[in-house]
């Protein structure tokens, strides 16, 4: 499967109040299929309430549209999600195979069955994983983990991927390697990637579009123009601004 570059997803007027405290207002995305948006901004500026807002985990205003920009038709979306953290206590008796399939629902996970299985490894398989089917949950190391999780987020083809800080406390191999791996998804899927990130160089190699958010979207558009501007110097200060420009050079 490839992306067919049709499909885009509107996000329009998003806001999350929590009381009288204004998390986020006024927030405009537009991102098409085929893409990878990673999401910047300084702790606090709302990026995982966007996240948690798009999954409809909390109360917000505005609206989510996926639509065929071919004929205009609008349909329902289908999101994947992997979360910044997953605790799962070591000793619990789910293996990997157990959790893809009770996340599928089509068999009880209890119930030997080849074609669920060859579902899960072929999930696995995408990401170098399936040697883990039947390793425990809780037993997985941070980056064995992060790729199952991979796996079970595009297992039913979601038009969008939400990634909430996923490779936080992977070393730099793994964090090259999931970089790859997004490259990879964006080519093979029909799906649009958006990200939540800290890791700036990453972000500005791997990245089609940027947003920096700050309680709204401060600003928008390529790793080099919202690197290079003056609201990124603002928020991350002199320094990274710098370092922004020489990795765009």
């Amino acid at each position: 499967m490839r992306p067919c570059g049709l499909h885009c997803i509107k996000i329009k007027n998003f806001g999350v109040n929590f009381g009288d405290q204004v998390i986020l207002s006024d927030v405009n995305l537009h991102i098409h299929c085929g893409t990878l948006t990673s999401i910047i901004g300084r702790n606090g500026a709302g990026k995982s309430t966007l996240i948690r807002g798009i999954l409809g985990e909390i109360p917000h205003t505005g609206s989510l549209e996926f639509r065929n920009t071919e004929d205009g038709k609008i349909r329902k979306i289908r999101i994947g999600y992997v979360p910044q953290k997953l605790h799962v206590e070591p000793a619990a008796p789910i293996s990997v195979y157990d959790m893809l399939t009770s996340f599928q629902g089509k068999v009880p996970a209890f119930l030997p069955s080849k074609k669920q299985r060859q579902i899960a490894l072929e999930a696995l398989e995408e990401f170098a994983a399936e040697d883990l089917i039947d390793k425990k949950v809780g037993m997985l190391s941070g980056g064995e983990l992060q790729r199952v999780l991979l796996a079970m987020a595009v297992m039913d083809d979601p038009d969008l991927l939400l990634l909430d800080e996923p490779v936080s406390g992977i070393d730099k191999n793994g964090m090259d390697l999931f970089y790859e791996k997004m490259k990879y998804l964006k080519e093979h899927h029909d799906l649009a990637v958006v990200l939540v990130s800290h890791d700036l160089d990453y972000v500005a190699r791997y990245s089609d579009q940027v947003i920096l958010l700050d309680e709204s979207v401060a600003a928008s558009g390529t790793p080099k123009a919202v690197f290079t501007s003056e609201a990124f110097q603002n928020v991350f200060g002199g320094a990274n601004y710098e370092f922004a420009k020489e990795i765009e050079a």
